[in-house]
């Protein structure tokens, strides 16, 4: 007997997700309620320039009450595609624009309690073309090279998981375009 969802309420609306009580016949016969994050989807960005750096940005995250290092990352707007979203995100976040944008991986984030998949790119062939970051956004850029990116994921220095994920996918293409740097 499958799962199958039953009722949802809509209990919040916010910017950038939604919370929805799901009513689910449970496989063995019963019912139950869950609480469920619902979301448009996001994107992670891998953005790799010439000299194999990554380009990384420092930004207060609430829910860590601290500043985090990651890689360029946003929420799709309503019906955007994922390629769209991430040549929006890497200019807002970085300043740079790619000329090649590949997917390497999605997934979702945490499916016990949310809907929100992530869709992560590499993007290289990086020129500058910036577009106003969101008006909450205060992010730092910082600039590493990838090997250096890489040890600091393996040592615990990076806490953001999405973050590592994407540097785990990234990993291979990293090998294939940097082998030398590495």
């Amino acid at each position: 007997m499958p799962f199958e969802h039953i009722h949802t309420e809509l209990v919040y609306e916010g910017h950038a997700f939604s919370v929805r009580h799901e009513l689910v016949l449970l496989p063995d016969g019963k019912q139950k309620r869950y609480d469920l994050v619902g979301h448009r989807g996001s994107v992670t960005l891998v953005p790799v320039n010439d000299r194999g750096e990554i380009y990384f940005v420092r930004q207060y995250r609430i829910g860590a009450k601290r500043h985090l290092l990651e890689l360029p990352a946003g929420v799709l707007e309503i019906g955007e595609d994922p390629v769209t979203g991430a040549a929006r995100e890497v200019r807002e976040e970085t300043g740079m624009a790619a000329s090649q944008l590949t997917q390497i991986g999605a997934f979702f984030m945490a499916p016990g309690y949310t809907d929100e998949f992530l869709t992560i790119f590499l993007a290289t062939g990086l020129y500058p073309s910036p577009l106003a970051a969101d008006a909450d956004e205060f992010l730092e850029l910082e600039i590493i090279p990838v090997k250096q990116a890489l040890t600091m994921a393996e040592a615990g220095e990076i806490e953001d998981g999405k973050t590592l994920a994407a540097l785990l996918l990234a990993r291979p293409h990293f090998e294939k375009l940097y082998g030398d740097l590495l």
